[in-house]
């Protein structure tokens, strides 16, 4: 006789991870289509120009975090799962839930847009435009600033919770629109490795593994410094 989930030891918190994780991989999903998709549009046609897609990369953020913050919290970044993770505002035990959840809903993005777009700007995933060491940097950068706000506004109960969309969008286009012709302005791995598996071009992405997790650890860590 199978048991109810209720009654199954651990049975709820597991259905909990897994339904969080699910917004996770929903909320990717959004990103990287909407973000991704928008590059690729502009390739073919140039009607968004630089200032659209770095727009576009900030609304779809902002969107989704209204519409899934309260279910999982809203990260869509396996740099800043890890980066909460470290600073103690989040559990490790559902680090590999959140990091699956995001990864997955990334690479489902990108085939969707190869389905629907076609082979078309790589299926807008990030490689460096000056050096790899430039580049390196830049994304170290760009993702300690993004998560300096997202901790910012996420954990500290003297932020205005309401404007906490709104910020870490406008944040992520402000990064893309500075940020973003040198190196891609990823700050974000899933987003990268999506359409770098699918594109099928491996170059330079473990620059967009390594720097956002360097990057969002070093903006979490002096958050934490300058609050207390």
């Amino acid at each position: 006789m199978r048991l109810p989930v209720c009654c199954v030891p651990g049975g709820v918190e597991l259905m909990n991870q897994w339904r969080r994780a699910s917004a996770e991989m929903v909320g990717t999903y959004a990103l990287v289509t909407a973000g991704c998709g928008a590059i690729m549009v502009n390739a073919e046609t140039a009607v968004l120009g630089h200032i659209g897609v770095a727009a576009t990369f900030g609304l779809i953020v902002m969107v989704m975090i209204a519409a899934t913050g309260h279910i999982s919290g809203a990260h869509f970044n396996p740099a800043v799962t890890v980066a909460f993770a470290i600073t103690r505002h989040f559990p490790w035990r559902d680090v590999p839930f959140y990091v699956g959840g995001q990864v997955s809903g990334a690479l489902l993005a990108a085939l969707t847009l190869r389905l629907v777009i076609g082979d078309v700007a790589n299926v807008g995933m990030t490689l460096p435009t000056g050096s790899v060491g430039q580049s390196f940097g830049m994304e170290i950068l760009l993702t300690a600033v993004l998560m300096f706000v997202i901790i910012a506004v996420a954990t500290d109960t003297r932020a205005v919770g309401e404007t906490a969309a709104l910020a870490i969008g406008a944040t992520v286009a402000l990064d893309a629109l500075w940020g973003g012709p040198v190196s891609g302005a990823s700050m974000n791995p899933a987003r990268s490795i999506g359409p770098a598996l699918v594109a099928g071009i491996w170059t330079h992405q473990w620059v967009y593994i390594l720097a956002p997790l360097i990057g969002a650890v070093l903006g979490g860590l002096a958050y934490q410094l300058i609050r207390k």
